[in-house]
């Protein structure tokens, strides 16, 4: 059943996006984020199309993410030994962060670094790749009225006209109409709308395509400008680095009544003392229902490590990793 919170709904259209995606051209390799933008602009789902050889070779990188101080070093890292004022173009702040940034890459195992008459050298140990193909934004709105139409009109307008993505769609719940008729009046022809049907839980046929979107990238991908690339860039290395599964960051899974449940092939947190899927602010030190795992939970008392909180933790984290996996194999 479709949980009633937003939030709920969001991560079902995430788990629907990597079983499915693409939902009008076929199967694109890719990895699904969520709340990520600029400070302008927020999405609800982020879907990054990587070219699965090249996203190969940005794994090797580590499975964190890597921050745009730390691109700036990474991308312009060269195959010989060079004092890094040499090697990189002026960053438009003072050198002394870029020092940092070579010394946070090096820790990483980004770069490799030493020093040499007095001054910071670095290389790289393998070219940073070109992994990104195409960006998507979609807007989640589960109960799409009119007042709500006309207020993603606006934000999916702001998406068309900047272009920063490839694609901008709406996702939103059925209603039994062929065509949803709210949709058509008031979001930009530009914008695609998928309609969704979590009724049965997700899985790969739970939403159709009711508009097709345009593609608001520029004909020649060099187009791009320069500025508008690396931001892309960092937008898809946070998605990476959190995917859409970090929900528990800001939850707290350490309550005893905190659970994942199934919602056909997703697996979402539910609360047991609300009795529904709560959000980031409900599930909170705060709330009154909150109750700590006893501390023999997170010792010897339970048979997962670190009690039933890191267990979900755990489970999640497999399952990212088996996205990746699955972005990478493709074809």
């Amino acid at each position: 059943m479709t949980p009633d919170a937003e939030f709920g709904y969001e991560l079902l259209v995430c788990r629907y996006a990597e079983l499915a995606w693409h939902p009008s051209d076929g199967s694109r390799p890719a990895i699904v984020a969520r709340q990520l933008g600029t400070k302008e602009r927020r999405w609800d789902t982020v879907v990054i199309e990587v070219d699965p050889a090249a996203f190969g070779e940005r794994r090797a990188f580590g499975e964190r993410t890597i921050d745009s101080d730390l691109l700036h070093v990474v991308r312009g890292a060269p195959a010989e030994w060079a004092w890094y004022r040499d090697a990189l173009p002026h960053p438009g702040y003072p050198w002394r962060y870029v020092r940092q940034a070579v010394h946070r890459a090096a820790d990483r195992d980004l770069i490799e670094k030493r020093r040499r008459n007095g001054r910071i050298e670095f290389r790289r140990t393998r070219p940073y790749p070109d992994w990104v193909e195409r960006i998507v934004a979609v807007e989640n709105k589960p109960d799409l009225d009119r007042s709500a139409a006309d207020r993603l009109a606006d934000q999916l307008e702001h998406d068309v006209e900047t272009a920063l993505a490839d694609e901008a769609w709406l996702a939103t719940e059925t209603t039994g109409e062929r065509v949803e008729p709210a949709l058509l009046r008031e979001i930009p022809v530009e914008a695609g709308i998928l309609a969704t049907d979590f009724s049965e839980g997700v899985h790969g046929n739970a939403g159709s395509v009711t508009w097709h979107p345009s593609d608001l990238s520029p004909a020649d991908r060099e187009c791009r400008d320069p500025e508008a690339k690396t931001l892309r860039l960092e937008i898809a290395e946070r998605a990476y680095g959190k995917g859409w599964r970090s929900f528990h960051d800001t939850m707290r899974p350490d309550c005893r009544h905190f659970e994942l449940r199934r919602e056909g092939r997703a697996l979402v947190p539910y609360c047991a003392a609300k009795e529904k899927v709560p959000t980031a602010r409900e599930c909170a030190g705060s709330c009154p229902s909150f109750s700590p795992e006893p501390p023999q939970w997170r010792t010897n008392g339970w048979p997962i490590d670190g009690g039933p909180g890191k267990g979900f933790e755990q489970v999640l984290a497999r399952r990212r990793e088996r996205e990746r996996d699955r972005a990478e194999r493709v074809e």
